[in-house]
């Protein structure tokens, strides 16, 4: 059934957190009463699930699979396939009847899903389903089920037990028994991740959380803890990580384990025994059980007498639970009360992340007895074997299996993308389990004779090689450092052939892996390629840097269609036989036909261009910009290329250059031809690009991103001039040849630039025919060197200065660069430029930042070599040492050595199977921190050609402002460090901050490929698109699409699902739906907690908009220790002193202003005006806003001398910015009269006092609480959410007028069309700078409704 989403309820997106039945691993099942639309959170299922499913279909989602190829969605109109679900009652044995919604895509083991997960019916996992008595088949979709129909009766048969099934269902026990433990999370195993919301909301938020609280007036204590007041020094860890109520786990067993007794005897097992367990209850009672084929019960059998036979009474009972509940009460109790909690849980504290994210601190855990957990450990299970037929997983088969996947409409992209996501997050997740294996010593190497460096791995289907030089493959190009580099430039490419997607070419599944000072190159294997020799599988590219080069026909024409894309020339080099060879890629990138046909690409460390400002070439020039720089520097490999952002970034700057060089030539022949004077219609180029030789002007790059945009608009209106033209003039051939030569196109007809990868590679060469052009690409090359440092760096630290982006750790400086496609070996040059700029003071956080990383990266190098001379008994010891080294004020900390290790150390030399490169054992305990300081100083400047000026950590600290403890954040997060949850004094001069002990584990940093979900994507992008033209309702469908289908490709989370719901949570607000902004900020929050962190930058925006939501529904304690918490996060991560601390103040300043703690609230507010008037200039507008709500406060306190101060501030500022008439001015002028009339009635009223005495007739004096309403609105403004809902009517009046404004641009071909979409609005009061309060790493467009 085909419907357009405008007839869908508005309850259609995966509201998973409706009622405790859908918790089904985040499946979510409207309840009877609502229609269920689109069951939308079928993407994930659960765990037990995933495992079944292997490589079988995943479940198809939303009936999608039934559209015909001819319902291709257009962007205009959004088509939801779907049929209606309908409910089913389920009979099962010892409870109610109750009735379920189901849908008919979905299959049949979803139902048993959804009964595993429910609360009554949890125990249960050896079932099946019969209708009229006939069983169902597990893998059949509902409606292929003869006669199952609404109001159907599925009755819940118990099935006899097998191994696999008694394993599955103790498992599952073990699970129920283990939901609400976090020590998963904190190990960072099963994708398990943490989430602390909940603490901060007491769980309850939306619907339960009004009723509950009321409109919340009684009095709330606001006083937040000293450590979190404007001001205060102090930097505590421990609230990082809350501890949650719920964490105390009840106890429902003391123990529970696999018996020794086990395998049953022969006899036995043919009396139906599976297997034994060992319990001991709570109780402390210790019993013995069997699991048979019909169930289990007690035995006979003690630790150490074996007696199968029954005991008297056996308790027979299909599950363990049953079993449980019966010998123990306080199971029983506790159990129960267990389960209640966890089906209370929202679904996304518990669905499983696609990969694993890991927590940099932990609390002291007790380590508890689980039998699960230690079987895992000691068979080595290599993916899952039990639960796949056919054991482990053939890795490259699922992987390019799933590539092949038909993708003509989109029903068969969202499966082909669901299976390739799902494929990816396996193989990352079973490629890290190998590494750390690797690195361990827990996997036999295939040349086990070779030295430690040189040997390579398999383990599960999976090849892993150490990032080592070895047989001198890398000599030229700088030996182990280059080696080290490599697999990340190869995961590059293989990213970017992935996203290129070409049918017929494949790449290998790569995942990069550094784990204790190593790096892991983990690959899926091609079939064949370990039974025969490199040199006879290589039939394109060479194995030997080029000296040898082979091509091959069909190589030629697959990777000719990726050429255009990725923007590579077709050319040709010499082979050692001095014969010409054509390729179309650098000549390391190998081509192999695996056995089993397919045509598969290797080594793609070079797949774009080199970058000449870190390759010296003898005998090149750089252009002037480099060499004003100081480039060429000498790099310590000569892998450096350039970043495919920059690559794309500088061929867009030439196409502008190219349309303007055209265009002004055409202009001006139509001008002589038309004996008329020039007249420059497009008012675009300016005379000065009239010559054609003029280097590129770095203007596009400083441009404002914004104007880019209208260029682009001009352009395109240029190429139609150009188009239309087309050909039919030989003189205006003439002007697209001189134009196409002055940009280096390849072309003379056309603009296409491409690159050349191997030009300047040492060992490549080219024949005498080609020279010119490798003249010109030599040209292009150097171009595109001096395009990062004339524009694409000082366009960032002009955003910076502009606060368009603003980061707030290392992580989101980093995200900042790569996206404008600067490498982090320029960090260096960029500081260099903050320092140079003129807007330096509003470049301080910038600065502080930068400089953090700087040291960071460069302790992160030197830690790197440092810990591969330690054996795994010295790990805790050496981490603790290197800390101390790096971050204790503690002059002399002493390394301790253990114990036995000097014993063993004669031994240890003959061991064959040493841990790779395991050198001299001990030298790392001779470190100091002068010594380390002045090794991370020397760094700094070799890598990043920047000279840092301090010796020791203290000297950093007092030179740039930096904080110890973020140091700490940012050094763990780079390296795996995971340290112990309490507080260190990092200043004591008197004992070391590190001890052993406060080092729990290192785990490992995982690079891997992210498939996309591109349909989706571009839902989304047209779903904002719509929103910045003021359609609201309509974006807020297409958004709402977009999640839909997200979910489809990558289950409940994703980094994506998360903008998508910030987005939806934003418009649901603005259009007056505070309720369904709320739920869906909230599954914001928790997803960007478990997903990206719960200290990361994105999540300390997601709370900001939460609280704002939890004040407009009147939850004003909840808003408020959401704030505390994200002001908490901002300090440990940065400080206060940054940009977005101002705002965070502000919201803080004013809620507490709401229920009047003044003296509070001036606090914040006064913190958040100097903040503002240091990053913003005194003259803002923003400052301008903040003596505002400051001289509010104080007329809330009746002191309105303050009041009256600030007020003529800010009056001053909108009077020089906006002028005497604008609205803004009139507004502060009028509030100043009222101002000056209230003092002037508080003075009559001492005068009166002094005068008669006491006995004056005194009228009450009022302090005035500011209404909720205008306090939101205040909000509202300073968040950047300016109208807030126009009545229905102006809606639509406001829609006519732009719809006819759109036909009218259509029309007219107006040019301006991207300048202007939206003049209805209300001016903003930050209106000119109002973009710097749009979220850093919020993707939110600044749009009409959302932003100013």
């Amino acid at each position: 059934m085909v419907i357009k989403t405008d007839e869908l309820p508005a309850a259609a997106p995966a509201d998973s957190a409706r009622e405790p039945s859908s918790q089904a691993g985040g499946k979510g099942r409207p309840g009877a009463a609502e229609l269920p639309s689109v069951m939308l959170l079928n993407g994930d299922c659960p765990e037990s699930l995933k495992k079944e499913e292997g490589a079988a279909e995943p479940p198809r989602e939303n009936g999608l699979d039934e559209a015909e190829p001819g319902e291709e969605t257009t962007g205009q109109e959004v088509i939801v396939i779907q049929d209606t679900g309908f409910s089913v009652k389920i009979l099962a044995p010892g409870i109610e009847p109750f009735s379920l919604q189901v849908s008919p895509q979905e299959m049949v083991q979803e139902i048993h899903q959804v009964l595993m997960d429910r609360e009554d019916t949890c125990h249960r996992t050896c079932f099946s389903l019969h209708l009229d008595g006939n069983m169902l088949d597990h893998f059949s979709e509902l409606r292929s089920v003869e006669g199952l129909q609404e109001g159907s009766v599925l009755r819940v048969v118990e099935e006899p037990y097998t191994v696999r099934e008694a394993r599955i269902h103790v498992r599952h026990v073990r699970d129920l028994l283990k939901s609400l433990d976090p020590s998963d999370a904190f190990n960072g195993v099963d994708c398990n991740s943490l989430s602390f919301l909940s603490v901060f909301t007491d769980g309850d938020l939306g619907d339960s959380g009004k009723r509950k609280k009321g409109l919340e007036m009684d009095p709330i204590d606001c006083t937040p803890p000293e450590y979190m007041l404007p001001g205060s020094r102090e930097r505590p860890l421990c609230p990082l990580q809350p501890q949650n109520r719920d964490w105390k786990p009840l106890q429902c067993l003391k123990v529970l384990t696999m018996s020794g007794w086990n395998p049953p005897p022969g006899n036995r097992k043919m009396h139906g025994d599976l297997m034994y367990l060992f319990v001991i209850t709570a109780e402390d009672r210790q019993v013995s059980i069997t699991a048979s084929t019909r169930g289990f019960y007690l035995n006979q059998s003690t630790a150490y007498h074996f007696n199968p036979k029954p005991a008297s009474p056996r308790f027979l009972s299909h599950s363990l639970v049953e079993l449980l509940n019966q010998i123990s009460p306080t199971f029983k109790k506790n159990f129960a009360a267990l389960q209640k909690k966890r089906v209370q849980r929202h679904p996304f504290e518990r669905i499983a992340t696609p990969f694993q994210v890991y927590s940099w601190t932990a609390p002291q855990a007790e380590h508890a007895m689980d039998c699960v957990r230690a079987e895992d450990a000691y068979t080595s299970r290599l993916g899952y074997e039990e639960h796949i037929p056919g054991q482990t997983r053939d890795w490259n088969e699922e992987l390019q299996t799933t590539r092949e996947l038909p993708r003509k409409n989109l029903p068969e992209r969202l499966l082909r993308e669901r299976a390739i996501f799902k494929v990816h997050s396996d193989f990352t997740a079973a490629a890290t389990r190998g590494a750390m294996a690797v690195i361990d010593g827990n996997v036999m190497a295939i040349n086990p004779s070779e030295e430690t460096k040189m040997q390579m791995f398999i383990w599960n289907n999976i090849f892993f090689s150490l990032g080592f030089d070895v047989r001198d493959h890398y000599k030229d190009f700088g030996g182990d450092v280059a080696a080290y580099v490599a697999p990340t430039n190869d995961l590059n490419g293989v990213r970017t052939y992935n996203a290129v997607d070409v049918e017929g070419l494949y790449t290998l599944g790569t995942v990069v892996v550094d784990y204790r000072g190593y790096r892991v190159t983990a690959q899926s294997i091609i079939p064949g390629i370990l039974e025969r020799d490199q040199e006879q599988s290589v039939i394109y590219g060479s194995i030997d840097f080029g000296k040898t080069v082979v091509s091959h026909p069909r190589y030629l024409e697959l990777l000719e269609r990726t050429s255009r894309p990725l923007k590579i020339l077709r050319h040709r080099v010499l082979n050692d036989r001095d014969e010409e060879v054509e390729l179309c890629s650098s000549v390391e990138c190998k081509g192999i036909i695996g056995n089993d046909g397919r045509h598969y690409i290797l080594d793609l460390l070079r797949t774009f261009p080199p970058d000449l400002n870190f390759l010296p070439v003898p005998g090149e020039v750089l252009p002037e910009e480099c060499t004003r720089a100081g480039f060429p520097r000498a790099h310590r490999h000569k892998l450096c290329c350039l970043r495919q952002e920059l690559v794309d970034a500088f061929v867009e700057h030439r196409y502008l250059l190219f349309m303007k060089l055209a265009a002004l030539q055409l202009m001006q022949q139509k001008a002589s031809k038309m004996e008329t004077p020039p007249s420059l219609e497009n008012g675009d180029p300016p005379s000065s690009e009239s010559k054609p030789e003029d280097p590129p002007a770095p203007e596009m790059g400083s441009e404002e991103e914004g104007s880019s945009a209208s260029g682009l608009a001009k352009v395109k209106e240029l190429a139609e001039t150009i188009a239309s033209d087309d050909g039919t003039d030989p003189r205006s051939r003439e002007v697209i040849r001189n134009a196409c030569k002055a940009v280096g196109s390849i072309s003379s007809t056309a603009f296409d630039v491409r690159f050349n990868p191997d030009i300047f590679s040492p060992g490549v060469r080219f024949p005498e025919s080609c020279q010119e052009e490798v003249r010109d690409q030599k040209q292009l090359l150097k171009d595109a060197a001096a395009f990062l440092l004339s524009c694409q760096i000082p366009g960032l630290v002009k955003d910076f200065a502009d606060h368009a982006v603003l980061p707030m750790d290392g992580a989101t400086l980093a995200e900042v660069m790569r996206q404008r496609g600067i490498n982090m070996r320029y960090l260096g040059k960029v500081l260099d430029l903050v320092l140079r700029s003129p807007a330096r003071d509003q470049l301080d956080h910038i600065y502080k930042i930068g400089i953090g990383e700087l040291i960071t990266r460069s302790a992160k190098h030197i830690f790197k070599t440092y810990l591969q001379g330690v054996e795994l008994s010295g790990l805790s010891a050496a981490i603790s040492h290197f800390l101390n080294c790096f971050l204790s004020s503690y002059p002399n900390p002493v390394a301790h050595l253990p114990a036995d290790e000097l014993v063993s150390k004669k031994r240890n030399r003959r061991r064959r199977n040493r841990p790779p490169g395991a050198a001299d054992n001990t030298a790392w305990a001779v470190m100091t921190p002068q010594e380390l300081w002045k090794n991370i100083c020397q760094e700094a400047k070799n890598y990043f050609d920047f000279s840092l000026e301090c010796e020791t950590v203290d000297q950093a600290v007092e030179t740039y402002g930096l904080q110890k403890i973020t140091l700490l954040r940012e050094i763990s997060l780079k390296t795996g460090i995971q340290i112990l949850l309490k507080e260190y004094s990092f200043d004591s001069r008197h004992k070391p901050a590190f001890t052993e002990e406060d080092v729990l584990n290192i785990f490992p940093v995982v690079k891997h490929v992210n498939p996309k979900a591109s349909d989706a994507f571009h839902f989304f992008q047209s779903g904002q698109a719509k929103v910045q033209q003021g359609f609201l309702k309509e974006g807020c469908e297409l958004i709402n699409e977009a999640l839909n289908l997200f979910n489809n490709v990558y289950g409940a989370m994703h980094v994506e699902i998360c903008a998508c719901l910030r987005l939806l949570a934003r418009l649901h607000y603005i259009m007056g739906d505070y309720a369904e902004a709320l739920s869906n900020q909230q599954k914001a929050v928790l997803m960007s907690e478990r997903v990206m962190g719960i200290e990361h930058p994105n999540t300390i925006q997601e709370y900001m908009h939460l609280a704002l939501y939890c004040f407009a529904s009147s939850q004003l304690s909840t808003a408020l220790s959401l704030l505390y918490r994200a002001r908490y996060l901002t300090l440990l991560v940065f400080g206060e002193d940054h940009p977005e601390m101002a705002l965070l103040d502000s919201n803080i300043g004013l809620v507490l202003h709401g229920v009047m703690e003044c003296e509070l609230s001036l606090r914040f507010l006064e913190n958040a005006l100097a903040v503002s008037t240091k990053y913003h200039g005194p003259k803002s507008l923003k400052v301008a806003l903040s003596h505002h709500l400051v001289a509010r406060v104080y007329e809330s306190k009746a002191e309105f001398r303050s009041a009256l101060q600030h007020e003529k501030e800010g009056y001053t500022i909108y009077k020089t910015q906006l002028g005497e008439d604008h609205e803004k001015t009139k507004e502060s002028s009028e509030y100043l009269k009222c101002l000056t009339q209230q003092a002037v009635a508080l003075q009559r009223t001492m005068n009166e006092i002094y005068r008669n005495g006491s006995s004056a007739n005194i009228p009450p004096l009022k302090f005035t609480a500011p209404s909720m309403a205008s306090v939101l609105e205040q909000l509202n403004v300073i968040n950047g959410i300016l109208f807030i809902p126009l009545s229905q009517k102006d809606l639509e009046n406001l829609k006519a007028e732009v719809a006819r404004r759109h036909q009218l641009q259509e029309a007219s071909g107006n040019r301006d069309k991207a300048e202007e979409p939206m003049a209805t609005e209300p001016e903003p009061a930050g209106a000119s700078e109002d973009v710097a309060s749009q979220p850093p790493a919020a993707k939110d467009p600044p749009s009409l409704s959302l932003q100013g």
